[in-house]
């Protein structure tokens, strides 16, 4: 084969236009341009003496075959639209890790985005999303906009959400009970002995579900709330450190369990109450949620409340795989659960 052949092809008006295309590679190649779209979409179609001059010639060129028109004709993009709440945070990290693994060794991409906490920009994203015409969607949640639903439904690809259930999700949920959590987290406190609590929460709408219950089941069965700490945004060790600062300042918390929306909250907690000379577990005790890498590092061991994240993404993939590859849609609700891990904060 002449590698030294000029590739570069012409304009209309005879300029160089520097680009590949597909009928370069035949040329090269010795065959036609059908012949080489035809080993691109199905190798088993042409002989192996010719899909391999074809590959040669793809590897002298750099040729990138064009997803976008091998899509319009197979129907298939081979890309898996995701949103997470946040690209930095450890907790959807893992699960995205797992997922996008499994989906890779399966073929497929991801397109992903940060879409917050807001319905409202999780609906753009959505849209423009679907513009890109995605074989499948994964998102964070089970709440959407009305509008959000809609045009998920329309689009009828597979969508899994993750991170909660619901009774009617839009095809597929994977995750588990977030009151179930709350009502998990405040038997404990009870059954330790905590007779005194406080929460410590994020704004985000499953946190305050968390917390919510916690506050209900805790009190219901006897226990004593003294106050709720929240922030209207994400959660971080600053506001861990600010919530105990104001669970003591404007509520009076002087001793009992601290129930914290995230390990991060109770990180922070832990650091405040180091500051303040407060004995962990002996005069407060700090309950976290996710179980993250750090949780069992930290001095005192965080307490918490784990959820399988790998385990949850790797599900979630499964259950897009199933019905990419015609599955029914008769198990439509996957409850990973989730565990108390007890160590020394409480």
């Amino acid at each position: 084969m002449n590698k030294s052949l000029n590739l570069r092809t012409r304009t209309a008006g005879g300029r160089p236009s520097g680009r590949v295309t597909m009928a370069t590679v035949g040329r090269l190649a010795g065959v036609s341009q059908v012949t080489v779209s035809r080993a691109l979409s199905d190798p088993s179609k042409v002989s192996p003496a010719t899909m391999q001059r074809i590959q040669d010639a793809i590897d002298i060129t750099g040729f990138v075959p064009n997803a976008v028109a091998g899509a319009l004709a197979s129907r298939r993009s081979k890309l898996i639209s995701a949103l997470v709440p946040s690209l930095t945070s450890s907790v959807y990290a893992s699960m995205m890790q797992s997922f996008s693994d499994l989906m890779r060794d399966n073929g497929y991409e991801l397109l992903l985005s940060e879409c917050g906490f807001q319905a409202e920009t999780e609906e753009k994203l959505i849209a423009a999303h679907l513009s890109r015409r995605p074989d499948a969607f994964y998102l964070t949640g089970i709440h959407h906009t009305a509008r959000a639903r809609q045009m998920l439904i329309g689009a009828d690809i597979p969508v899994v959400e993750v991170w909660d259930l619901t009774d009617a999700p839009i095809d597929i949920c994977v995750g588990f009970h977030h009151r179930e959590v709350g009502w998990a987290m405040a038997d404990f406190a009870l059954e330790a002995g905590y007779k005194y609590a406080g929460t410590v929460s994020a704004g985000d709408e499953r946190a305050l579900r968390r917390r919510d219950s916690f506050v209900d089941r805790y009190s219901a069965r006897g226990g004593t709330c003294v106050g709720n700490v929240s922030f209207s945004d994400s959660a971080s060790v600053a506001h861990g450190r600010a919530g105990l600062a104001r669970l003591i300042d404007e509520h009076g918390f002087t001793s009992g369990l601290i129930a914290c929306s995230s390990d991060l909250m109770a990180q922070g907690i832990l650091i405040e109450a180091q500051k303040r000379k407060l004995s962990v577990p002996d005069q407060i005790a700090v309950l976290g949620f996710g179980d993250q890498d750090f949780a069992a590092y930290l001095e005192p061991a965080l307490t918490t409340i784990r959820v399988d994240r790998p385990a949850l993404g790797t599900s979630a993939a499964q259950a897009i795989l199933k019905r990419l590859h015609g599955g029914s849609r008769e198990q439509s609700r996957v409850d990973i659960g989730f565990q108390l891990i007890r160590r020394e904060s409480a």
